[in-house]
């Protein structure tokens, strides 16, 4: 490796136009937490004993965000799953989760979209975590979440005339 710029090594010629990080769009995380956090086991012991079939599931997700300040927003990240086996409810865990986020250089028209994108995609692995850790917690296997494609769940929730103003997916995690 040698210290000039040889065109010939791959060095682009002429001007470049560099995009220092105060200018590019980027996202700053203030703060992630929990808002609210419900397990219920409603047919314990009993449903801890019939742990060999699997239950059915439907998992519910719902993103949403409201304005604090200019360019900064609490985006808010539900997750609600209800398992049942044999017709009886075996679990029901609900999770917000949230968190406070600037928009730094994010052009007006893609703050929607940066928020109820961005925002939970970023919030869901600590949101998944705290789901598996209440059902394991609660005498259950860990609930483990698929990835959730909160690009498709902003288009659904756009096309459905919501505006893209939250979400909602059932099954495993995945969108409709």
């Amino acid at each position: 490796m040698t210290d000039t710029n040889d065109p010939a090594g791959g060095a682009p010629e002429g001007p470049r136009q560099i995009v220092t990080p105060d200018d590019a769009p980027h996202i700053q995380v203030h703060a992630q937490y929990v808002k609210d956090l419900s397990f219920e086991n409603p047919e314990a012991p009993h449903s801890l004993a019939n742990q060999g079939t699997a239950p059915n599931i439907e998992v519910s997700v719902d993103v949403g965000a409201r304005g604090l300040a200019p360019s900064q927003f609490e985006v808010e990240l539900r997750i609600t799953a209800h398992a049942s086996q044999a017709e009886k409810k075996a679990f029901v865990v609900e999770v917000l989760y949230a968190g406070v986020f600037t928009m730094h250089n994010v052009p007006d028209q893609q703050l929607k979209e940066a928020c109820l994108i961005e925002g939970p995609r970023l919030l869901f692995p600590f949101a998944r975590r705290i789901v598996a850790d209440a059902t394991r917690d609660g005498g259950f296997p860990p609930l483990l979440l698929e990835p959730i494609d909160f690009v498709a769940l902003y288009m659904q929730s756009a096309a459905d005339g919501a505006g893209g103003e939250g979400g909602n997916s059932n099954g495993n995690g995945g969108t409709e």
